[in-house]
Formats: structure tokens, C-alpha cells, sequence
């Protein structure tokens, strides 16, 4: 029998362990024993195993991994986001198996007269997830596991997913994902379940990315070579996450190959990529560095157009990591992001990019007691150039962050989990000023940067209650607080100044507190069918400006204010998730959700954001709702692998000032969504893809008459996003050809062809009104579409 605790677990003693001295990290891992006393009394008699799970080829941590004993039927662990796991079980002799999906079953029988580590090294290949009999909760997780809204993207599905130009690109697939909705074409901005595009935190080993999007929007900043897994979670995301209200994009980097050295790359139409991983020291510790860079601008020089010759145009960036083994207790980790968009033409120019940098020590206490320790460096910025007669100037920005994060993970049985810990980020946030020089005909305006203190305490608990009820609780306790030194003020209703009072550096300004409940929990109807319900209260202290439907580089951020409160969210969901098929090779949901959503943040209708020095006079504060249905079929084995999602929502916003006080749709409302993705893998050589998708138009504003003002014609607006762009529709298809890997032979190759937009539909971008030439009366709709048929092929190498 699985066993269960007799108590519940007693809460109240790990907030004496986040309070206690911050120093004493042993003195807390003991507190915490005390603090379990009870599951630990009735523990006589039993044993912990604990250890790591790896691939054995690259020594790369397997997350998700499932640990399971054999004679114990239902008894089982996961390993974490750093492969570890830990079980307590009856002492005894058992046979100990552990497994991933991709990878081949590694039994070990064993005898467990006291507790000990045991290490798994799997071999990929040679077993499909049908061939696999795994009665342990690791492999039934998206059944029986309380959370729900949650989606990991499998790296080498991404990699046949026909996209634009070739380039692997694991945001656009994302936006394939039910209830996750593109900004727009050209565009890397999305929106998860009625979210706006700045409500997504977008994390790169644990480093927050604020702007995921290179030449514009057309690409990501994530290289899918430096890639390990993304999971996005869409629903009540865990307590250990907070500051977005909509979703969490958790993207991990490879560690690299610990075992030998092993390079790749690609050579594609517009970018080429290259990668280069390997052993620091053998099964100790390894490397792995990255770079990508586009060559647009080497074409545009071939061009007998002086202007065009001159221009600039790519992108590049940089990934690296390093791990190092210190022994069987503590692990090192470094990891770094550089990247940088570059474009100008003749008096423009504009560059900007991501640079974030992580530092991080895993360390065991106990067998139980598992600790992650955290210093991280992200950095967004942009810099617009302007020289062109009298005009010369710059507009300059940035947000920058200093985040100290620690982590506990502690495991007193085979049926619980609790999670607990604090984080503190230092903010300091330029939201845009503009220097010109001494002659210019613009003015330069003060460097208002503002600073900001972020600090988060939180703790959740996982509960296998009993075979088939789960459940996880958690709650954080948020704190902002707005920092000196600088001018700030209060303005009433209309805008107007009514106080502006001068700070001192450092002196606390306003401080906001915040409490995030969060709640999942599961009952397993069947052995292959589940029902989920959660409800989750999220936070977000910093809040992103645009004028543009789609998210631009060179939009603002503002933090949290005087007159700017703390946007908050308070999302209800329920699921039906189940597994089909003879071998359980389908898995379907069907999951409903209701979000009300408070202090939502607009503008003023003609507001100009970039140099505005006086931008949050112009700011308006609402509330919003968005509620809908997602579905997902899946088919996860056999040759022909995909999905089929569908969504059908509703995302809408209320301002006093807006539409005289009138619900109105959000930008980002799309009622219909829907996609379909498949892999057909031919044989050993071939295999074909597909995507195809379809969604309702964006939601727009249209003129709706005109009117003179000194005999110039001036365009009269409808009501705020009452109009529609017309429906989305686009196929891409794709091949790759792949020749078989000889043995004894490193290097191996493939060649991947798309084609994008196939059918050669011209999708809207935007739609612009003008004056019919020589009829003032009349006026006249121009669409602009982007893409109407873009084929690609990419060289792919690996040695």
C-alpha cells in the first residue's frame, strides 16, 4: 500500500523557518525536521532513496523523469528541474525503475536496509513511450497531478515545425499551444487566456527576458540549439512563481555534454547558428556555447541603391553555460545571454537587446531536503537615433534588474511535497528620455529613472491525499516599494498635477502588499481519466505602454507608482483531461476559465508615449474580464505525431473614460482560434510537417465618419476596438531529409525545406485609411499584408 500521512502537514512551522535568521540556512533545515516531527515519528522502519537521473550519452539532467517501485504498485517520484529526486519508502528489497519518455527503462534491484543514493544514467532511443509499462504517478502526471493550464514543448518536435525562413522557433510554436494567441503576424508578442502581451514572464534560466523578439518580431531570442525543454503554464501558475498575471514561460538552457566534446549548427537563408558543448571535466562538469547571427545586411550591400547599400539590418546573440560538479551535495551552475538588433537606414537607426546573466549553487541538505540558490542579472534596453537637418537626437531606455533568489524543495513522504522560499529584485527603470544636441530642434528632456524593490516570500504544498485525489495549496506574499531619488506626483481624474514632492536616494516612497492564494486539485475518475479545478491570484508590478496592437522594442515600461497600483488577477478553472487509445498514445483536455482582472492600465486616445515626460497624466485605470474554452488532442507516439487545438474566448475591458464607461474588446480578443500541427515521420530518412491556422481578426478601430478643421479633412473614430481585422488563415508545410548516422561516424547531417504560407493567402497586417485622391469626400481602405509565400531550406550539421 501507498503510504499516507496521518496528519496534515503542520504549515504554520515552515513561516517560523522563512522568518528565522536568514544566516542560519542549517539551523532552518533542522527547524524543518521539527517542524515535520509527525510524518517523521511514523517513519520508523522506512528508507530514502535520492540521486540523480541523466541522459547517459550527454550527461544532460532529465526533468520529469520518473522513479518507481516495482513491488509497490502507485509508489513513485519525479525528478525535479535538476534531475534529483527523493522517495521514502518500507525498508525492503525492491526492484527500483526509472524511466523517461524517448528513453529505455532502467530496472535495478536493490536492498534498502537504510537510506542511500541511487543514480540513473538512461540510453536514449530503441523505446517508444507505448513500449513502456510505468504504473508510477511520474508517467500518468498529466492525470493525476493537481496543476493544471501546464504544456512542456518537446525540442525535437520543434525542430520539423515549419516556420518562417527555417529558423526553429520555440515562441511561434508556442503560439500554437490552445489559449496562447499570437500579437500578430511579424509580431513575437503573445497573449495567454485574455492576457495583455507584457502579463507573461518569460524566463531564461530563471532570468526574466523582458522583449523575446529580434528584427521586429520575426524571430525569438531563443536559439532552440542552447534550448533543453519550455514549459508554459496557462492557468494558476505554482507559488514559486509570481509578478505576471497570465502565464510563466520557463525555458532551461542546456547544461552541455559532460561525457564528449560535440559541436552542430545550420546554415539557413537568412541566419546561420553554431554550437560547440563538451566536458569540463568527465561526469563532473561540461560547457556549452552558442552564437546566431543573420546576414541580411551582407545582401543589402550588394545593392546599386546608395541608400539601401548603407543600411543596416541583423540580428545576433549569444548563449553560454557551465556546470561544475563540487561533489555529491552541491552543484555550480553559471549561465548568459547576450543578444542585439541592429537597423538603420540613412537618418534612422535603432538598436536593442537582452543581456541576462545567472549564477546558482544546488546543495542538499538532507536526502530530503533539497536547496537552490540563486543571483541573477537581466538587462532590456533600446536606443533610437534620429540625424536629419535641424533634426539630431536620441531616445534611450532600459530596465534593468538584480534578483537574489532562494529555494527550498523538501519531501517528507512519497505523497507530499512543500516548496518555500524568498526572492528579492532590485529594479531600476528608465522609461524613455530623449538627448539632443545643442542645435537641435527638439529639446532634451530629463533622465527620470526610477527605482523599485520587488521581494516575494512563498509556500506551497503538493498532496497525494489518496490514490486518486491530489492536491496543491500555496500562498506568496508579495511586497513592492517604489524607491527614491526623484519628483513624483499625484494627478487627479483629468490628468492635472495635484503634488509633486522630491525624494531622497534610497528613501521608500510607497510600498504595496499583496497576498497570492493559489489552489489545484485533481480526482482521478478512472486510471486514465481525471477532473481538475484550481483558482489563482497573481500580481504584477510592472506594466508595459504601446501604442500598437502588436508589442514593439520600442515600448515603455512603468512600474508600480503613486498613481499606478499593482495590477491583479484572480483566475478560476476547471478540466477534463484523459488518455486514448489502445497504448494510450492520445491525450485529450478540455479546460474552461473565468479571469477578473483589476487596475488594468490604458491611455489616453492620442497619447504619444515615447519622450513624454509626463506619461502617467495620460494614463487611465480599468478593470477587465476574459473567460473561454480551450481543447487539445494530442498524439504523442508512432510515426505520425501533433495536435489539435482549439480555443473559443473572450477577452474585453472597461474604462470610465473609454466608450462612456461601455465593456469594450480587448486588443488582443480573438474569439476563434484554432491549430493543427503534424509530424509524419516516413522512415528513417524522411519525414514531413505541417501547421495550419486559424483565427478571428484582431480587434480594431476604425473611422467611422470625417469632419473639416481649417478646411483640412479629419477622420472621426467609432468606439474603441469595436471592428475587426479580417480572419486569419496560413498552411505551412515542411520536410526534412536526414541522412542515417553511420556507426563509428560523429558527424551527421540533414537538410530541412518549408514553405510558408503555402496557399499564398495575404493575411492582414494593417489596415490604414487615406483620402481617395481628388475626391475629398470619400476615403479608402489599404491593407498591408507581410508575407504571401516564403520557401526556405536550412543545412543542418552535427559532429
Amino acid at each position: 500500500m501507498k503510504p499516507r500521512p496521518t496528519s496534515f502537514p503542520p504549515v504554520i512551522y515552515l513561516f517560523r523557518l522563512l522568518l528565522g535568521s536568514p544566516g542560519r540556512l542549517a539551523g532552518g533545515a533542522a527547524l524543518a525536521t521539527l517542524a515535520l516531527s509527525p510524518q517523521l515519528a511514523q517513519a520508523q522502519g522506512r528508507v530514502t532513496i535520492s540521486g540523480t537521473i541523466k541522459d547517459a550519452g550527454t550527461g544532460e539532467d532529465l526533468t520529469g523523469a520518473s522513479i518507481r517501485i516495482v513491488e509497490l504498485p502507485g509508489t513513485g517520484a519525479a525528478a525535479n528541474a535538476y534531475g534529483f529526486y527523493t522517495l521514502t519508502i518500507p525498508a525492503g528489497t525492491y526492484t527500483v525503475e526509472a524511466s523517461f519518455v524517448g528513453y529505455k527503462a532502467q530496472p535495478r534491484k536493490v536492498t534498502l536496509d537504510k537510506s542511500q543514493r541511487l543514480d540513473f544514467k538512461l540510453s536514449s532511443g530503441g523505446q517508444e513511450l507505448n513500449e513502456v509499462v510505468v504504473t508510477g504517478r511520474g508517467s500518468q502526471a498529466n492525470i493525476s497531478k493537481a496543476q493544471s493550464g501546464v504544456e512542456t514543448l518537446d525540442m525535437k518536435q520543434i525542430a520539423k515545425v515549419p516556420v518562417l525562413f527555417g529558423e526553429k522557433d520555440v515562441i511561434k510554436t508556442l503560439t500554437l499551444l490552445p489559449g496562447v494567441k499570437t500579437a500578430g503576424e511579424g509580431s513575437s508578442g503573445f497573449s495567454v487566456r485574455g492576457g495583455n502581451v507584457d502579463q507573461n514572464l518569460i524566463l531564461l534560466d530563471e532570468a526574466p527576458v523582458y522583449n523575446a523578439s529580434h528584427l521586429l518580431g520575426f524571430f525569438s531570442t531563443f536559439n532552440s540549439d542552447a534550448i533543453r525543454d519550455l514549459t508554459v503554464y496557462k492557468g494558476g501558475m505554482p507559488a514559486q512563481y509570481g509578478g505576471r498575471l497570465s502565464s510563466v514561460v520557463d525555458i532551461k538552457m542546456k547544461d552541455g555534454n559532460n561525457q564528449q566534446l560535440h559541436g552542430s549548427g545550420g546554415i539557413g537563408l537568412i541566419a546561420s547558428r553554431l554550437a560547440l558543448e563538451g566536458p569540463i571535466v568527465k561526469d563532473k562538469g561540461s560547457f556549452l556555447v552558442t552564437g546566431r547571427r543573420t546576414y541580411a545586411d551582407v545582401f543589402l550591400k550588394l545593392s546599386s541603391n546608395p541608400t539601401t547599400k548603407s543600411a543596416s539590418l541583423y540580428f545576433y546573440d549569444f548563449n553560454a553555460k557551465a556546470n561544475y560538479t563540487l561533489n555529491d551535495r552541491n552543484r555550480l551552475y553559471f549561465s548568459g545571454y547576450l543578444g542585439s538588433d541592429v537597423l538603420g537606414i540613412q537618418s534612422f537607426g535603432t538598436n536593442y537587446g537582452n543581456q541576462t546573466a545567472t549564477l546558482r549553487l544546488n546543495h542538499l541538505f538532507t536526502d530530503k531536503l533539497f536547496s537552490n540558490t540563486s543571483l541573477i542579472y537581466s538587462k532590456y534596453g533600446y536606443q533610437i537615433k534620429i540625424k536629419s537637418n535641424d533634426l539630431d537626437f536620441s531616445i534611450d531606455s532600459k530596465i534593468m534588474d538584480f534578483n537574489l533568489k532562494q529555494d527550498f524543495e523538501y519531501t517528507p513522504s512519497a505523497t507530499q511535497t512543500l516548496r518555500f522560499g524568498v526572492n528579492a529584485i532590485y529594479h531600476t527603470i528608465t522609461p524613455g528620455h530623449v538627448t539632443a544636441a545643442a542645435d537641435a530642434a527638439v529639446n532634451s528632456t530629463a533622465d527620470k529613472t526610477n527605482y523599485s524593490l520587488e521581494t516575494a516570500a512563498y509556500v506551497s504544498h503538493e498532496w497525494a491525499l489518496t490514490e486518486k485525489l491530489d492536491f496543491t495549496t500555496g500562498l506568496r506574499l508579495s511586497e513592492f516599494s517604489l524607491l527614491g531619488a526623484g519628483d513624483y506626483s499625484t494627478y487627479n481624474t483629468a490628468g492635472t498635477v495635484v503634488n509633486t514632492t522630491h525624494y531622497g536616494a534610497g528613501e521608500f516612497i510607497k510600498t504595496y502588499f499583496n497576498l497570492e492564494p493559489r489552489f489545484a486539485a485533481s480526482y482521478q475518475v478512472t486510471a486514465n481519466t481525471s477532473l481538475k479545478a484550481g483558482y489563482a491570484r497573481n500580481v504584477q508590478n510592472l506594466h508595459l505602454l504601446s501604442n500598437s496592437a502588436a508589442s514593439s522594442p520600442t515600448d515603455l515600461y512603468v512600474p508600480t507608482t503613486l498613481n499606478v497600483k499593482p495590477e491583479l488577477a484572480d483566475q478560476i478553472s476547471a478540466g477534463y483531461f484523459r488518455k486514448l487509445g489502445k497504448n494510450q498514445d492520445y491525450s485529450f483536455s478540455a479546460e474552461v476559465y473565468y479571469k477578473w482582472l483589476q487596475n488594468q492600465v490604458d491611455y489616453r486616445d492620442g497619447t504619444q508615449l515615447r519622450g513624454n515626460q509626463d506619461v502617467e497624466s495620460t494614463l487611465l485605470y480599468g478593470k477587465g474580464r476574459a473567460y473561454g474554452v480551450e481543447f487539445l488532442l494530442k498524439k504523442e507516439t508512432g510515426r505520425l505525431t501533433g495536435w489539435v487545438g482549439y480555443t473559443l474566448s473572450k477577452s474585453e475591458r472597461q474604462f470610465t473614460e473609454i466608450n462612456s464607461g461601455s465593456w469594450f474588446n480587448a486588443r488582443q480578443d480573438r474569439p476563434n482560434d484554432l491549430s493543427v500541427v503534424a509530424v509524419y515521420e516516413l522512415n528513417p530518412k524522411w519525414s514531413f510537417s505541417g501547421t495550419f491556422v486559424a483565427s478571428t481578426g484582431n480587434a480594431v478601430t476604425f473611422p467611422v465618419g470625417k469632419y473639416y478643421v481649417a478646411g483640412q479633412a479629419v477622420s472621426l473614430y467609432g468606439q474603441r476596438n469595436a471592428d475587426r481585422l479580417p480572419g486569419y488563415r496560413r498552411l505551412d508545410i515542411g520536410a526534412t531529409l536526414e541522412k542515417p548516422q553511420q556507426e563509428g561516424k560523429r558527424f551527421h547531417h540533414s537538410w530541412n525545406f518549408s514553405i510558408y504560407n503555402v496557399l499564398g493567402r495575404e493575411n492582414p497586417y494593417s489596415i490604414t485609411f487615406q483620402t481617395v485622391p481628388g475626391d475629398a469626400t470619400r476615403t479608402e481602405a489599404l491593407q498591408t499584408a507581410l508575407f504571401r509565400m516564403v520557401p526556405s531550406a536550412t543545412y543542418n550539421f552535427q559532429f
